[in-house]
């Protein structure tokens, strides 16, 4: 690429060289000195990393969570399939499942039978009977284990067993359901999930495999019970305080907020059969969510960037981007989708712009420093490489 204004924390006019997959040189002129097959014009356009979603749900299917968790496989890992591909156009060009994924997907997307951003998986979340995952109504008398997204593992020994055989299959990192939520039926979203035993048992065993674990909390008590038990990524967290910012800081966790899930289930309800009970927790933690980010950014915690966009809600994917900006500014936005990101899921090869970085990039038909909608509006040109091959 040539005469691009690089956006990394000031931007820049420069050339950048991509070799076999990596940046090889970046700098006003570099493409003189390294001659390549293939040149990209991009006089007066923004190159950025490309971007990272770490909260993303390829087998998401439905808000219905009985339905969600009971789809045949095979529809849910050809739906999973488009919506990786779209995630992929849009300039996403890493996605972090955290509650899907198989070791089939994949390997789907490593032969190339799908064209997918990077995917980084933890398989079904684990969660308590009744917890978050769990997707039973009080009025139903059924067995649940496992679905596409959730599985409900009780005990120490059920839960090192669960987290163990994740690894085995090739996950990435490991979820927990350390609080109530939005679609599941039958728990408060404010009250804890998980006793610190069985906390502190999955973490051990993602901290011998060189792993972590991300957890789904809202509430200041189910954040501190999360990261006292060695949680490095707390998922949502809109009800986070300045005292619980803090103790997250100070524990070096960092906050995948989802913005964009709130703000599409208020507006498009009707669209996905979002229940009355479901409405009604939304609009609990919808107006917080804007104030847990400011907080933690605030308090020197690592904001990363998610959606958690689920069913027909995937194409407000970076409408989230722009929620995020909305609250700390598009500069500090975009550094959480993609630098931060890169930091929280131990890939420094991403996310960056430089000298020995993955050439996964996103090339905007514009200058960001003049026109910042550039970074969400899909109406306008973008140019999304992965691994140095345009897509």
């Amino acid at each position: 690429m040539t005469d691009a204004l690089l956006h990394e924390d000031e931007p820049v006019e420069a050339d950048v060289v991509v070799h076999d997959g990596r940046i090889v040189a970046v700098g006003p002129g570099a493409g003189k000195n390294h001659p390549a097959s293939r040149t990209l014009a991009a006089a007066g356009a923004s190159l950025l990393p490309g971007l990272i979603d770490a909260h993303f749900h390829a087998y998401a299917t439905s808000l219905d969570a009985w339905q969600l968790e009971n789809t045949p496989l095979s529809f849910v890992a050809l739906a999973g399939a488009r919506r990786l591909s779209r995630a992929l156009r849009r300039g996403f060009t890493t996605v972090r499942d955290v509650a899907g994924g198989d070791a089939g997907l994949d390997q789907a997307i490593a032969t190339g039978l799908i064209e997918s951003p990077r995917y980084l998986w933890t398989g079904p979340a684990m969660s308590q009977t009744g917890g978050h995952g769990d997707p039973r109504a009080a009025d139903t008398d059924i067995c649940f284990h496992s679905g596409p997204m959730n599985q409900v593992v009780d005990g120490v020994d059920n839960l090192r067993v669960a987290a163990r055989d994740r690894f085995r299959r090739g996950a990435h990192a490991l979820k927990i359901m350390t609080s109530g939520g939005v679609v599941s039926p039958t728990d408060p979203i404010r009250v804890p999930q998980y006793s610190a035993e069985e906390i502190r048992a999955v973490t051990e065993e993602a901290r011998r495999r060189g792993s972590y674990v991300a957890a789904h909390a809202y509430s200041p008590e189910a954040i501190q019970h999360s990261i006292a038990g060695g949680v490095r990524s707390i998922e949502h967290g809109n009800l986070l305080d300045t005292d619980t910012a803090a103790a997250m800081a100070a524990a070096g966790a960092f906050l995948v907020p989802t913005l964009a899930a709130y703000d599409a289930m208020a507006r498009r309800w009707r669209e996905v059969a979002l229940s009355p009970v479901q409405r009604a927790k939304n609009a609990e933690v919808l107006d917080s969510g804007v104030r847990a980010v400011r907080r933690a950014q605030e308090a020197g915690v690592r904001v990363g960037f998610g959606t958690d966009l689920m069913a027909d809600l995937e194409d407000d994917q970076l409408r989230g981007l722009k929620l995020q900006a909305e609250a700390i500014g598009w500069q500090a936005a975009l550094r959480s989708a993609t630098r931060v990101n890169a930091e929280l899921i131990n890939r420094p090869d991403l996310g960056r712009v430089a000298v020995g970085a993955t050439a996964d990039l996103l090339l905007l038909d514009g200058r960001l420093t003049d026109d910042e909608t550039l970074l969400w509006d899909e109406k306008r040109s973008r140019t999304v490489i992965q691994g140095g091959v345009p897509k």
